[in-house]
């Protein structure tokens, strides 16, 4: 059933719940406001993208569900998910991936001045990516960038390496591409130590700016067909993921979605 989660305290418009996930109904550019508007005042916070796997990670672990819905911002990275509420009638406006984020939050610290960090990928793929970004806009100040060995956030040592890099580079600004929920449990620790930062759990996007991974041409994109594109790139790490997960979940969701609506038109 669709459902929206209020949120009186900051007198922002109610979460829109979709697959078990509460997302706010907000635009890229209205993204990029609220972090600006945010960072101008002293506040940090936490943006999550969740898509079509993170939901189904959600749908069964109560407290991935509490990770996700204590993030500042979460927005439908999945046109599966963007279908689905305009289905239930509580329409979310737009598909926000982090893969677009990490491009337009990066001309907005330009324009502003906001040290970036990147953290992720690997060896070699963070640096690259900031060289991207700064070829775009040459204004930006990267402060620093970090890709662990895989792995390292197994240990509390190898998480605490991580995170004072980070603390000693003072960014304002963090793209974290470790995958959920890697990213976003290692985005929790890090705020308690600088609470003045915005955290982007981005997944792939650092990869996908440094050109080291190919993104789907933009009409598959709006399609709803990326995963497919993801696909034929990367059979062997993704089949199962896409064909065996996620599709047959966003499937049921849409169909959910449209018995949901038609028992709501009944109802007297």
């Amino acid at each position: 059933m669709a459902r929206t989660r209020a949120n009186a305290s900051t007198g922002r418009a109610a979460r829109v719940v979709v697959g078990g996930v509460g997302f706010d109904p907000l635009t890229e550019d209205e993204v990029a406001e609220r972090v600006e508007a945010e960072l101008s005042a002293g506040r940090g916070g936490h943006i999550v993208t969740p898509n079509v796997d993170i939901c189904q990670a959600v749908a069964g672990d109560a407290a991935l569900r509490e990770l996700v819905d204590g993030a500042e911002v979460v927005v439908a990275d999945g046109m599966p998910l963007v279908w689905a509420s305009r289905l239930l009638g509580t329409p979310v406006p737009e598909r926000v991936t982090g893969a677009d984020l990490i491009w337009s939050l990066s001309d907005r610290a330009a324009r502003r001045g906001w040290p970036v960090y990147l953290l992720g990928g690997p060896p070699g793929v963070a640096a690259a990516a900031a060289a991207e970004l700064a070829g775009r806009h040459p204004r930006l100040r990267v402060c620093g960038v970090d890709a662990p060995p895989y792995g390292f956030d197994a240990t509390a040592r190898g998480r605490q390496q991580a995170r004072r890099k980070v603390v000693r580079a003072r960014p304002r600004l963090v793209f974290v591409g470790l995958g959920f929920p890697r990213q976003d449990l290692l985005i929790g620790e890090l705020r308690r130590e600088l609470p003045g930062t915005w955290f982007v759990g981005c997944g792939a996007a650092i990869g996908f700016a440094a050109g080291t991974v190919s993104r789907a041409p933009r009409w598959m994109r709006g399609a709803g067909l990326e995963w497919l594109f993801r696909l034929a790139c990367e059979p062997g790490r993704l089949a199962r993921r896409y064909l065996v997960d996620d599709v047959p979940f966003a499937l049921r969701l849409l169909l959910t979605s449209v018995a949901t609506r038609m028992r709501r038109r009944s109802a007297p």
